[in-house]
């Protein structure tokens, strides 16, 4: 069993509203050469939870963290009409995301939360994950 210390926050970059489906996630990441949907889970903009690349495999979400982590990620992060970042979190989302989380906490007791852009030169998930969620 891998020894998973992080989970890692993203978000689709999607405009806020729009509907995005593991399945246009796993076509997104097949087409840059992955093999396959590159999160763990993702949350939907009504809030549910949805299994992506099983937690047994090394995620493709976040350079030089995918061995010892954990990907999950939400629909949006871009503001419809700027299309600039954005938390676009819905109600739904904001506790599917809790949920998701404190799930994987229970299983992953040693393991911290952060954000993409704290690995990464980018505002995903586009709030501030390590301070909402440790």
């Amino acid at each position: 069993m891998r020894e998973i210390k992080e989970i890692i926050v993203h978000c689709t970059a999607t405009p806020e509203g729009r509907e995005t489906t593991i399945a246009d996630i796993d076509r997104w990441h097949r087409a840059r050469g992955f093999e396959g949907i590159g999160y763990h889970y993702v949350v939907y903009l009504d809030g549910t939870i949805h299994a992506g690349r099983p937690e047994t495999k090394i995620g493709a979400h976040c350079t030089g963290h995918n061995a010892g982590s954990i990907g999950v990620c939400y629909v949006g992060g871009i503001d419809a009409s700027t299309l600039k970042a954005k938390d676009t979190r819905t109600d739904a989302q904001r506790k599917g995301l809790k949920k998701v989380i404190e799930n994987l906490r229970q299983k992953y007791p040693l393991a911290r939360v952060y954000g993409h852009r704290d690995f990464a030169a980018k505002a995903c998930p586009c709030f501030d994950a390590k301070k909402e969620y440790n």
